[in-house]
């Protein structure tokens, strides 16, 4: 296992290599020890920068929580004046990347959310590390005219999380939809939520 790139801070390194043992390994999988071995460090950096297993799990959510704002690419999310259209495409672009080409990084954050249900701490913390997206979501369907914004982003969010564990840890892992059957899907739910959309939120070109 290499997870070592030019410019990395032992810091992301540490957590970088924490998060992929997590998803190779497991949990169990997960010690200082492992981590010094396979980020190639000497015995005990890992406990020097994060003494306690709490610790070094907080680690791996702070990173993953980076890394995951690059992958959802919050900066992308669309103008809420591009209509239902555009917020399926920006929504469907990062559940597709989570399927593919971070698909270690989304088994990394099921174990952690698993472990965080038996630490109240970690899930303190965890819960917190996702607070930004779900502000995101949350701002962008409430300038879309939702009448019920934090009933419309848990339903997004719940079908976003269910689409990718089934399609990575459950009975559709073998089959990863295309990028255009997440967002047909992504579409059929968002008109379920908004209907038809007012002239005013239609996308350009698309008929009144």
């Amino acid at each position: 296992m290499s997870v070592r790139s030019a410019g990395a801070s032992r810091v992301d390194l540490v957590a970088d290599t924490a998060l992929a043992l997590l998803a190779e390994r497991g949990m169990r999988g997960l010690t200082h020890r492992a981590v010094d071995e396979a980020a190639g460090l000497p015995q005990g950096s890992t406990s020097n920068l994060a003494r306690t297993r709490q610790a070094l799990l907080e680690l791996a959510v702070r990173r993953l929580a980076e890394r995951e704002a690059r992958v959802l690419a919050l900066e992308e999310m669309p103008d809420p004046r591009g209509g239902l259209d555009s917020l399926a495409d920006g929504l469907a672009l990062a559940t597709h990347r989570a399927l593919t080409r971070n698909r270690d990084l989304t088994l990394a954050r099921y174990e952690l959310a698993l472990e965080a249900t038996r630490r109240p701490e970690l899930r303190a913390y965890f819960d917190a590390t996702g607070a930004r997206f779900r502000d995101q979501l949350t701002a962008l369907v409430t300038a879309m005219g939702s009448t019920a914004p934090e009933r419309h982003v848990l339903s997004l969010v719940a079908w976003a999380d269910g689409l990718m564990f089934s399609c990575v840890a459950g009975s559709f892992s073998a089959r990863v939809p295309s990028l255009e059957q997440v967002r047909a899907g992504l579409r059929e739910l968002l008109g379920g939520m908004f209907g038809d959309p007012p002239a005013a939120m239609k996308a350009p070109g698309e008929p009144a």
